[in-house]
């Protein structure tokens, strides 16, 4: 009975312990970092429209998007959120703050709604609920982090034989992807662009995990910016950025961003937990009924994904058919970029029914 009354005092000061105020500035940060992220997405497209009307798009390799304004208005507003989403980290455990990214979806889709007038059918509404329920659901199983005292281990644990075997199948099919793909498909499909993005953001994460730990541990008084791995570490998480918002930005100037953005939240949110298992074997750690239900949360982000492809053709009255399903490269680029001026919604592939102007 003692240890009962023990267990059950001992969880109600974890209780009271999570809901310090630390933890409520880290749940502050994490819900205005999913506003201002969501609604980066929307600031961002609008100024790649405006700068389409006067130069090369976006979509086609043009970077006229550089001058302007309201593009930059949306940058500055998803760093602001990305560095609301570090602070967060300091302050709440990962548990609390990575599931609330998922708000991001509901926020942009939403605005594009309103602002866009960009259309999403009833079941692509269900897609991102399943793609944000079963990304939830992964993320509030996975294990809690591990105690780390300096960059060091995090470099040791990078330079293992598995995640090096990870890192270097990420490099060979982003190559891969960028070379053969994208000057073929990536106008069609969004899971090309959307694919670099992920895949590189996965390392990304991970490397920025590593310098949020160096900076950490040096504004505790242990200084981590004499390692050589510190500054190897903000070069990975710099060239990375800079690839993701790259191709990003194609994604959001040829598809939907309605479309866009679940699909790149659960894709990077699946190889940013895949990463982190290789790299700091969450899974050494857990039962398997927790590994289970990780598999079923990343089986319920496929069918929303799924659902989310399928939206288009329920939206266009089910006209697509095999026949129909592509285009030759060069003449849907060329439709794609009549209907992107026009302001329409971009579907997630491309075929003569799917993008018949309404």
């Amino acid at each position: 009975m003692d240890v009962a009354s023990t267990a059950s005092a001992s969880g109600g000061g974890r209780w009271y312990t999570g809901m310090s105020a630390d933890n409520i500035k880290g749940l502050v940060l994490a819900l205005s970092s999913s506003l201002f992220i969501g609604a980066s997405f929307i600031i961002k497209k609008k100024g790649l429209k405006k700068a389409a009307s006067s130069g090369v798009r976006a979509g086609v390799g043009g970077y006229s998007y550089l001058y302007e304004p309201l593009w930059w208005v949306g940058m500055i507003t998803m760093i602001v959120g990305e560095v609301a989403n570090f602070a967060a980290y300091a302050f709440a455990p990962a548990i609390l703050v990575t599931p609330l990214g998922a708000l991001s979806i509901i926020i942009s889709a939403v605005l594009a709604h309103v602002m866009l007038r960009e259309k999403l059918h009833i079941f692509g509404i269900l897609g991102c609920v399943l793609c944000v329920v079963g990304s939830t659901t992964i993320v509030l199983h996975a294990p809690p982090e591990r105690e780390i005292e300096s960059v060091t281990e995090v470099w040791d644990l990078a330079t293992e034989p598995a995640f090096m075997c990870y890192a270097a199948v990420v490099i060979a099919i982003v190559v891969i992807l960028v070379y053969r793909f994208v000057p073929l498909y990536g106008q069609t499909h969004v899971m090309v662009y959307i694919g670099v993005c992920s895949l590189v953001g996965s390392i990304s994460v991970m490397s920025v995990k590593a310098l949020g730990i160096a900076l950490k541990l040096t504004f505790s008084g242990t200084n981590q910016l004499t390692y050589p791995q510190t500054w190897a570490f903000t070069l990975v998480v710099i060239s990375c950025v800079i690839t993701q918002m790259n191709y990003l930005n194609k994604a959001l100037d040829t598809f939907n961003t309605a479309v866009v953005s679940p699909i790149y939240y659960t894709m990077f949110t699946s190889l940013t937990i895949l990463a982190s298992v290789i790299m700091f074997k969450d899974w050494d750690r857990q039962n398997p009924t927790q590994i289970v239900t990780e598999m079923c949360g990343f089986v319920t982000i496929l069918s929303g994904t799924f659902l989310l492809h399928k939206t288009k053709d329920m939206a266009d009255g089910g006209l697509s058919t095999s026949s129909s399903f592509r285009l030759p490269t060069s003449s849907s680029a060329r439709f794609s970029k009549q209907t992107d001026n026009d302001g329409e919604g971009i579907p997630l592939s491309s075929s003569e029914s799917f993008r018949s102007p309404h």
